[in-house]
């Protein structure tokens, strides 16, 4: 399987990539969905709604608090680097996360559409004004905006919300572009991002799928690799190393 997946990624005119929480699980953060994802120890609607941030904004900022702790002293894992020197060789074009970490960035990925926000990012509720944070938010007392005073939120994508148009268009334009897509430690049930895949393959392109359990899109994948992202990129960069570079 690896070989296969090394033959499309080097047969490839416009590589893709698509990422989900397996990718960064490797590197210490909690999934949503596997075994130990975060939401079998919260439900959603407490911590990631609209309307559990305005019923408890202390409570939602006390978990994202400890959330971005998490994430940001994580490092990245082979998976980021892997995939970061597949794009400063020329090889893949753009990627595509669900992550809301910035591991990516800090392997060395320049070209990274992040459909679900970013940890790094704190938004106002108000006038929409937004910082870069390098620390975690430590609450209390509740985060203001420095603009209007009123309530600073993450600036991430929570349930029942719309994805920033600007980024899922971006994504949407790269994918149909793409004759290859990795599709990456994802489990494939959350839309909009499920559908980008299915793009690459209605064109007459190629779907690798990396993952160590199988998902709604393990049935139409031309190749389906069983294997941590980490373990499976990592392979696949070094067999590129080997004849490409």
């Amino acid at each position: 399987m690896i070989s296969q997946a090394v033959e499309l990624i080097l047969g490839s005119k416009y590589l893709t990539a698509l990422t989900g929480a397996g990718v960064s699980a490797e590197s210490g953060i909690p999934t949503f969905r596997g075994k130990d994802g975060l939401w079998n120890k919260y439900k959603p609607e407490e911590l990631a709604t609209p309307e559990a941030f305005a019923n408890n904004p202390q409570l939602v900022w006390e978990w994202y608090s400890w959330r971005m702790s998490v994430v940001f002293a994580a490092k990245p894992n082979p998976a980021h680097y892997a995939l970061a020197e597949l794009e400063k060789a020329g090889i893949l074009k753009s990627l595509v996360t669900q992550n809301v970490d910035d591991l990516h960035e800090r392997a060395g990925s320049k070209k990274v559409l992040h459909l679900h926000g970013s940890l790094r990012v704190v938004r106002c509720t108000n006038c929409g004004y937004e910082i870069y944070v390098s620390e975690p938010i430590k609450v209390p007392p509740l985060p203001r905006c420095e603009k209007c005073n009123s309530l600073m939120r993450p600036g991430v994508v929570w349930f029942g919300e719309m994805l920033p148009k600007d980024v899922l268009d971006e994504a949407f334009s790269e994918v149909s572009k793409s004759d290859v897509i990795i599709v990456a430690g994802t489990s494939a049930v959350v839309q909009p991002a499920a559908s980008l895949p299915l793009i690459v393959k209605r064109s007459g392109g190629f779907i690798i799928e990396i993952n160590p359990n199988e998902t709604p899109l393990t049935n139409i994948s031309d190749v389906s690799i069983r294997m941590p992202a980490g373990k499976a990129l990592n392979e696949i960069i070094n067999r590129i190393r080997e004849s490409h570079f």
